[in-house]
């Protein structure tokens, strides 16, 4: 089994691929204040038993794939086959295909959102310098979400998930535009009730939680449905005749 160090150490080098991460970097990473002897040996041993476990998965010798360059370490993969920026990658093209081609958007789309596996770097150690690229790889990771959801509507998608989208609002009261797209999506569907009652509940959250009120774009969503604007599209098993 893995340890959490040698999990940490290939983690912040796949973080980098490429690039050197200092040896002082990633004895921080590892042990932070607690004061060990001989830190370069000891990160040398984690850095022996990162080798070998690589060098019995990628077919390649452990000292090619982590080279030691000048006062550190450097992970000599592709991006490309790093999960992590493969998902970026993807994530970003598919929100710059959301206005113009949401058809395209929701396929590349649901390609970012499947390379996930649970949470990110879920079996690393707590380093400081983990626990900030966990947080910034969820937050993309909703981003994509929010992202897919936003062309699914676009393309007239009739099976956006409701439920997932719901709990996540209530998970992250902080991101309106969870509220925002659960309000369309159930005005969509034909609960126009139901969508004002999310604004209605995102509201509460925010003042209990933050001591905000909802911003322009929440209150805009709301008044739309409110009033059946045509911009939000056809209810469904509604009908609209030509005037």
């Amino acid at each position: 089994m893995t340890s959490k160090r040698v999990s940490s150490v290939l983690a912040l080098l796949a973080l980098a691929p490429g690039q050197p991460v200092p040896f002082d970097q990633l004895v921080d990473e590892l042990w932070g204040d607690e004061r060990i002897a001989n830190a370069k040996n000891a990160l040398q041993a984690n850095v022996t038993r990162l080798r070998k476990l690589l060098a019995t998965v990628a077919g390649r010798e452990g000292r090619e794939l982590v080279r030691t360059v000048g006062t550190g370490y450097l992970l000599d993969v592709d991006p490309a086959s790093v999960d992590a920026h493969r998902f970026v990658t993807l994530a970003d093209e598919g929100a710059s295909l959301v206005d113009r081609s949401p058809a395209a958007a929701v396929r590349v789309l649901e390609q970012a959102l499947g390379i996930w596996r649970g949470s990110a770097l879920l079996d690393v150690s707590e380093g400081f310098r983990c626990r900030t690229a966990s947080v910034r790889l969820e937050e993309r990771r909703l981003s994509a979400y929010e992202d897919w959801v936003t062309a699914k509507l676009a393309v007239g998608a009739d099976r956006v998930p409701v439920p997932e989208l719901r709990q996540l609002a209530v998970e992250h009261p902080g991101r309106e535009r969870l509220s925002e797209l659960l309000m369309m999506a159930l005005y969509r569907d034909g609960r126009q009730t139901e969508a004002l009652d999310v604004f209605h509940q995102a509201r509460r959250r925010l003042a209990e939680d933050l001591g905000v009120e909802p911003g322009r774009s929440l209150h805009t969503v709301y008044e739309a449905i409110l009033h059946q604007d045509d911009v939000l599209g056809c209810p469904h098993g509604s009908l609209r005749l030509a005037g």
